[in-house]
């Protein structure tokens, strides 16, 4: 009986030795404060991101992941996820830098050099190459805010739209105009009014005339039907702005399995690499539904053109002067920017220096 016993439990253990481990199912909370669908970033997190971490994980670990997504605000507003990832209220958020303009005001280096790169993809590699050769951009996200950068996304080629027709820059004198805030300042040479603002409030602000106008790319101002208040839409040309961050908590990734968390990381790097594609044809199928629509679209002058860009010959140097006195690798990073954009064979209209 003695020699059954034990040769009973030496089976059992062999037996639960070469039983499979259970499977754990992860629940993870995503958000964006836009909506999905006419903001391009938030649409390929949902549409690309979620699917592809889902799938890889069944697929290749023991494991499962499952997301509570939250779009249009529904977790976090737009100036408010990258302190809702940092709270751990959403485990990964996707969210404008341009929202976060003194946390994250170094990160904005695209805006302070307008009239860069007019293609998503270009501009994306351009910013790409900015941040593997200055680990501060990188490092403060996890230094300072408690998360980690996955992937970078961003917005198609700015232009102004207006609910007024309008064909010199005296025209635009005294016009509210509105914008998401460090693209503001490029309104100063035509004398506009400049409005801090965000997509949501859009429409209606332009429907009630809080203001005439907003700094816009093509696939926003049609997804957010601007062109029904505002029915003219002048092509300025300031450049794509790859402004845009899908981060993680630190906390919520370090729960995670290893395997897991290396899918997920490689899932936003290419969130990432498809983002320039995605946003290029985003902002054709804009114009071409604009035009479609009946919106007035118009190209700005070449002569005014180069005369805006002028004006803000000083504007690299500004920002990064105050970059530096916040303790920010300004010129660094502006210098870094300036000479990626010169490499991936854009001309810029102006000669920027930054010391």
């Amino acid at each position: 009986m003695k020699k059954q016993f034990t040769l009973g439990l030496s089976a059992l253990a062999v037996a639960a030795l070469g039983a499979p481990v259970a499977a754990d199912t992860f629940t993870l909370r995503i958000g964006s404060g836009h909506p999905n669908g006419p903001a391009v970033y938030v649409t390929d997190t949902a549409n690309f991101f979620v699917p592809e971490v889902v799938r890889r994980v069944a697929e290749e670990t023991d494991h499962e992941i499952e997301f509570v997504e939250g779009y249009g605000g529904a977790i976090a507003g737009v100036a408010e996820t990258l302190e809702a990832v940092q709270n751990g209220i959403l485990d990964i958020g996707a969210y404008c830098i341009c929202f976060e303009p003194a946390k994250l005001f170094l990160h904005n280096f695209p805006y302070y050099a307008p009239f860069g790169p007019q293609d998503s993809d270009t501009a994306m590699m351009a910013v790409r190459s900015v941040y593997n050769d200055v680990p501060w951009l990188n490092e403060q996200f996890t230094a300072e805010y408690d998360q980690e950068l996955l992937g970078l996304h961003g917005w198609d080629n700015y232009h102004v739209g207006t609910t007024d027709p309008w064909e010199t820059i005296e025209d635009l004198q005294g016009v509210k105009i509105g914008g998401a805030g460090p693209n503001l300042p490029w309104l100063e040479f035509a004398g506009a009014l400049p409005v801090q603002s965000t997509l949501p409030d859009g429409y209606l602000s332009l429907q009630t005339g809080v203001y005439n106008g907003w700094l816009m790319f093509p696939s926003a101002y049609l997804g957010f039907k601007f062109h029904e208040p505002s029915p003219n839409y002048t092509l300025v040309g300031f450049g794509a702005m790859p402004v845009n961050a899908m981060t993680m908590n630190n906390r919520s990734m370090s729960n995670l399995p290893e395997d897991v968390q290396q899918i997920i990381r490689e899932v936003g790097q290419a969130y990432e690499a498809q983002s320039g594609g995605s946003l290029n044809a985003a902002q054709q199928r804009g114009l071409d539904g604009l035009a479609a629509a009946g919106t007035n679209v118009q190209t700005l002058d070449d002569a005014v053109r180069a005369q805006w860009a002028d004006s803000l010959t000083g504007f690299p140097q500004l920002q990064a002067t105050e970059a530096n006195g916040r303790g920010m690798p300004g010129s660094e990073v502006m210098n870094a920017y300036i000479a990626a954009v010169t490499a991936v064979g854009v001309d810029w209209p102006v000669e920027y220096t930054v010391e």
